[in-house]
């Protein structure tokens, strides 16, 4: 007999869960949180700023107070606090692009099953091997860029950089962490290693900091080819699930060599905690993989910590990077 205590309830909300996300990005899409901005705070007003019909207008209203993007006052409306600090076009932290990036990825997640049947050998850089082109890197960086450099800005606030000299960043897409390094102490000189055509683009970010006499970009796969010489500090930042075991190890060695002695490497990811039963984000980043065709996978902090400490890594430790989104795990190669 089935347990009277048990609904499905938490099932069905999964199951359409992805009209959450649809909402939210109909949202940024229509310019609703920037029209509430600026003024259209009433459902009469954002009628007739949205372009839309009143009926949509109080569909789409109701259902963001619902989520808790929009805040009811009487018959005014105010953004939640997020919201108006990251959706809002025009503002410094503005990450639109951010929240709509992944929508191409719909339909395919919509046939996971199909995916997660297939038996053939998967890609090493999945989605990123061959025919991926600087204009597709300059569309993916475009939209990550502003989280990007907050999450460089962060960094730089909790790692001391003032004994340091040149960082090698792997992975490091537009820049973001360089520059923000870069920005912060003027002695430090940084090199972007990533694939040629996101290299490519690198350089028009760091260009566009004023910052190429000090920054370069070298186009490579780190899976593959030797890594630059010289730097003190080496950062992984935001590619780990991307990766398998397999793969992952051998680059953090790599990285270890490429050190200078005394050294240290940070590398920055979405990670399971030590039993492997959570947290969602990384565990869904790594069934990301299985659309994208990759080797990568979901992995733990402390399968992190050991990549670091068979590669010869010493003291390493992980620490909260972004609170329940990323972890830093970093160690110190001996002098």
């Amino acid at each position: 007999m089935a347990d009277p205590k048990l609904d499905t309830v938490r099932l069905q909300r999964l199951s359409r869960s992805y009209r959450e996300a649809a909402t939210l990005m109909a949202a940024v899409e229509v310019g609703l949180f920037t029209r509430v901005a600026r003024g259209a705070d009433t459902l009469t007003r954002l009628t007739e700023a949205l372009g839309v019909t009143a009926t949509n207008a109080e569909r789409l209203v109701t259902a963001c107070v619902a989520l808790g993007l929009l805040v009811r006052e009487g018959d005014r409306l105010r953004n939640a606090p997020d919201v108006q600090r990251y959706l809002v076009e025009g503002e410094p932290g503005y990450a639109g692009p951010w929240m709509l990036f992944t929508k191409p990825e719909w339909d395919e997640w919509g046939r996971l099953a199909e995916h997660l049947r297939h038996t053939g050998p998967p890609v090493v850089l999945g989605k990123y091997a061959e025919g991926f082109t600087v204009g597709e890197a300059r569309k993916y960086h475009e939209a990550t860029y502003s989280i990007g450099m907050g999450s460089g800005r962060r960094f730089v606030r909790q790692v001391d950089l003032a004994r340091r000299w040149r960082i090698l960043d792997l992975g490091g897409g537009s820049g973001c962490y360089c520059i923000a390094a870069c920005q912060a102490h003027p002695h430090l000189s940084a090199v972007v290693f990533d694939l040629p055509p996101v290299a490519e683009v690198a350089r028009e970010f760091i260009a566009s900091h004023g910052l190429s006499g000090r920054i370069t970009a070298a186009g490579g796969d780190f899976t593959a080819d030797p890594l630059p010489p010289g730097a003190d500090v080496v950062i992984m930042a935001s590619t780990l699930p991307q990766y398998s075991r397999d793969i992952i190890q051998p680059v953090i060695r790599k990285a270890w060599l490429a050190l200078e002695a005394g050294g240290e490497m940070h590398l920055i990811g979405e990670m399971l905690d030590a039993e492997r039963t959570g947290p969602a984000d990384p565990a869904l980043w790594g069934l990301a993989e299985a659309v994208s065709g990759s080797t990568g996978i979901a992995h733990s902090v402390t399968e992190c910590v050991g990549y670091l400490e068979a590669a010869g890594f010493t003291g390493v430790t992980a620490h909260e990077f972004i609170p329940g989104v990323l972890i830093r795990v970093t160690g110190t190669k001996p002098a």
